[in-house]
Parts: structure tokens; C-alpha cells; sequence
């Protein structure tokens, strides 16, 4: 069981960063907006470690190679238009981009989740029920992003300034972050 546990909190982490993010660039928060990303990436997190544990060894080998390199350029590109629209002259004026955007939420909810698909393989080795280790893996994921998310907001409030230009950044360190660790390993 613990080893599960350990593999759910390992795998939440990315999604954790994420919602710290989009809390630390919202101007408010509802209990709505949390409640529907922590849904979305444990869900996502769940989802994409069950087609690992589906897909088999054989599969999960060939997306190995190049899950990083996905979530690497999702979370590139979502973080790279978060610092233009910072940095475009009059993006203070501009009507604020939602953080919490159905569209924006799936996205993110997918590219922290792509490497849960390979992690999935290693699921029934591990010495719980395949269905109690998917599980954990959700409703961990889950708890982690819902308590990050009002903290990266709390973090936000002491800030203020340009929010978005730091959360572009994070997003595209944790997509580099997720590239380095895969390529190194």
C-alpha cells in the first residue's frame, strides 16, 4: 500500500504546481473552481495510469519515449501565452484571462497527467489490487491539487503584480522540469 501511495504522490506533484499556478494568477477563487480542477486532474491522473496499466508493457514503452516531450511542449505553449499576454503593453487594462476556463483546465489537467500513462504499466506491480492503486492515484491527485490551488491564490494575494508572467514561467519550468527528469533518468 505504501508503495501506491508513494507512486500517487509522486504523480500528483506536477498537477499540485499547476493548480498552485492557476490559484496564484486568479483574481478570486470560487470553492467551484477548485473543486472542478481537482476533479479534472485527478480524473485525467486516474484516467491516464488505468490506459498505462491497460496498454501493457508493450505500448507503455513506445509512449515512454515521448511523453516528456509532450507534456514538455503543452506546458510550454500554455505557459509561453500566459507571459505575452503578460507582457503585451496594456494587458493590466485588458479584461483578465480566466484561470479557470473549462478549455485551459482540460489542457493542463491533460499535459500534468501524459506521464501517468507510463507510470500505469508499473501499476500491477505493485503489491495492491491494480483497481485500489488507480484509485489512490485519483483521489490523491485530487486532494493535493484542491489544497495547492487556494494556497498558490493565497501566494497570489501577496504578490500582486504581473501573476501571469510568474505563472507562465512555473508552467514552462514544470514542463521542463517533467523533459529533465525523463531524459535524465
Amino acid at each position: 500500500m505504501l508503495a501506491a501511495l508513494v507512486l500517487a504522490l509522486g504523480l500528483s506533484m506536477d498537477a499540485a504546481a499547476a493548480g498552485a499556478v492557476r490559484g496564484l494568477t486568479a483574481r478570486r477563487i470560487r470553492f467551484v473552481d477548485v473543486a472542478l480542477l481537482a476533479a479534472l486532474c485527478g480524473g485525467l491522473q486516474g484516467g491516464m495510469a488505468a490506459l498505462g496499466w491497460l496498454a501493457g508493457a508493450r505500448l507503455g514503452h513506445a509512449f515512454e519515449r515521448v511523453d516528456h516531450w509532450i507534456a514538455f511542449g503543452v506546458l510550454g505553449l500554455l505557459g509561453g501565452r500566459a507571459i505575452l499576454a503578460a507582457l503585451r503593453p496594456g494587458a493590466a487594462a485588458a479584461a483578465p484571462v480566466d484561470p479557470f476556463a473549462l478549455r485551459g483546465l482540460v489542457v493542463l489537467a491533460f499535459a500534468t497527467s501524459i506521464d501517468a500513462a507510463a507510470a500505469g504499466v508499473t501499476v500491477p506491480l505493485l503489491p495492491v489490487a491494480p483497481v485500489v492503486a488507480l484509485t489512490l492515484i485519483t483521489v490523491v491527485t485530487a486532494a493535493v491539487v484542491a489544497v495547492a490551488t487556494p494556497l498558490g491564490r493565497a501566494l497570489g494575494a501577496r504578490l500582486g503584480g504581473k501573476l501571469e508572467l510568474v505563472g507562465g514561467l512555473a508552467l514552462i519550468a514544470i514542463g521542463t522540469k517533467i523533459l529533465v527528469e525523463h531524459l535524465t533518468a
